[in-house]
């Protein structure tokens, strides 16, 4: 499914899930925002990023969802509506689509809260077949290379730390353990490289 394809329907409201920089820097317009989950997958450091959180040299590594149907992932959801559909989904597709390789798809979000009905979103995933991809690493590697990459954004090391502090502060009952230990690793990096200098 290709953005251009909703805004073709002219919808007057759609959800976006976001899980990586979405939660903290959405950087366009909504309505409102929710946490929750969606199922069925799974959030990992497996793409790499040549603009935002890294270069052409030393790609940064920024999350993506991978398809496991014991998971679950939690982020936030934003409603836009009116003008802020295609508003938002121009944007999105520079950032997520043609700067970061993701592609979307319509997902089921589970706002956090009990009685909260479940909606449509749409979610940008990077897929294995993407030049960009990755792949799995340990957390130890993934963390050095979070530790030393940065991008036009800013440097990698503080979109991991963002990820990390927006879990701890809006979803502290859920344990993701992939993101902590890289969150760990990368954290030792840069002790023993302030503490040599």
């Amino acid at each position: 499914m290709k953005p251009q394809d909703i805004t073709t329907g002219k919808p007057s409201s759609l959800w976006i899930f976001g899980y990586g920089s979405l939660v903290w820097k959405p950087d366009f317009k909504y309505r409102r925002s929710q946490v929750g989950y969606i199922q069925g997958y799974k959030r990992r450091f497996w793409h790499g990023d040549n603009f935002h959180r890294g270069n052409d040299e030393l790609p940064g590594r920024v999350v993506t969802l991978i398809e496991d149907d014991d998971e679950s992932t939690w982020g936030v959801a934003f409603e836009v509506t009116g003008s802020q559909v295609e508003e938002s989904l121009k944007y999105l597709n520079v950032r997520e689509g043609v700067r970061g390789g993701y592609v979307t798809k319509m997902v089921e979000f589970f706002p956090e809260g009990e009685n909260q009905p479940s909606v449509q979103a749409l979610v940008y995933i990077a897929t294995a077949d993407n030049t960009l991809y990755l792949g799995p690493a340990s957390s130890e590697m993934i963390g050095v290379q979070i530790a030393v990459c940065r991008g036009k954004s800013g440097h990698n090391l503080e979109y991991l730390l963002r990820l990390a502090e927006f879990m701890r502060n809006s979803c502290p009952q859920v344990e993701d353990h992939h993101l902590f230990s890289i969150e760990a690793a990368a954290l030792t990096v840069v002790s023993y490289v302030l503490a040599s200098q």
